[in-house]
């Protein structure tokens, strides 16, 4: 498939290597730091180009940006994009780095907001990973234990697509529902960074308590914080520190689900 991947973070970084190596063919575009756009270009042979030119005559585009970079994207970036070319957003609310969103901390669905900054329909994937797991754990089909990703939207033909690119990149995909219910895999809720097998993730999907969501992502936060001195400024850079490694924030996660709050 032709895939466009608007940013060039530890998400972006991931999804292009995986997907120029499953043999899609894939542009890069991050307007916000060239350096980055062009070593990332180098390591992994996808095709840098500004992000005008990123989303024409391609049939998937993904916003992987934070998410209140997304109002900052090109006016009128995606009119003249047809109408069957699908848009993934990846993003997570955090306040503390995205600002206060009025309407996302009044109950609106994170992607929902997106719909509405950017004007079209979106697909909700990729977000509830970490980058590590999304770079490492990777399996072939069939394999036991084979760790699972969601996909929400209201198009299912868009969902199928989605989850053969979640195929590709060596975990299991499932279409969890609409893109009004996606807050389940938000940051706070069971399935988020967690790596669950599929019926798990099903499950977990299920077990979200949309009030709680907010507060134990806070508390997440919180914890990561308690791994001590710097620890979460390097794991925003993709960096373990201190002694940890990717499982003892999965673990982390798992647990959250139990906190009194």
């Amino acid at each position: 498939m032709k895939i466009a991947i608007i940013g060039t973070g530890l998400i972006g970084a991931n999804l292009a290597k995986k997907w120029v190596a499953a043999g899609h063919s894939i542009r890069i575009s991050n307007d916000f730091d060239p350096s980055a756009l062009d070593n990332l270009a180098s390591e992994t042979g996808a095709q840098a180009v500004p992000v005008a030119d990123a989303v024409k005559d391609v049939e998937v585009i993904v916003t992987t940006i934070p998410l209140h970079a997304i109002p900052s994207l090109p006016d009128g970036l995606f009119d003249a994009v047809p109408d069957d070319v699908i848009l993934v957003d990846t993003s997570n609310y955090f306040p503390g780095r995205d600002q206060t969103i009025p309407a996302i901390e009044e109950g609106m669905v994170e992607s929902q907001w997106v719909e509405q900054q950017i004007g079209r329909p979106v697909i909700k994937a990729f977000n509830n990973q970490l980058a590590y797991t999304q770079a490492h754990e990777g399996k072939p089909a069939g394999t036991a234990g084979r760790i699972a990703m969601s996909v929400y939207g209201d198009d299912k033909t868009a969902k199928t697509k989605v989850v053969g690119l979640i195929n590709d990149l060596g975990f299991d995909g499932i279409d969890a529902g609409p893109l009004a219910q996606s807050w389940r895999q938000q940051p706070g809720t069971p399935a988020y960074c967690t790596e669950l097998t599929a019926p798990e993730l099903e499950a977990a999907l299920g077990r979200a308590v949309k009030s709680r969501s907010p507060k134990l992502r806070d508390l997440s936060l919180k914890h990561l914080e308690a791994f001590g001195d710097g620890f979460l400024a390097s794991l925003g850079k993709g960096e373990y520190t201190l002694g940890y490694t990717s499982k003892d924030i999965v673990e982390m996660y798992r647990r959250l689900e139990s906190q009194d709050i």
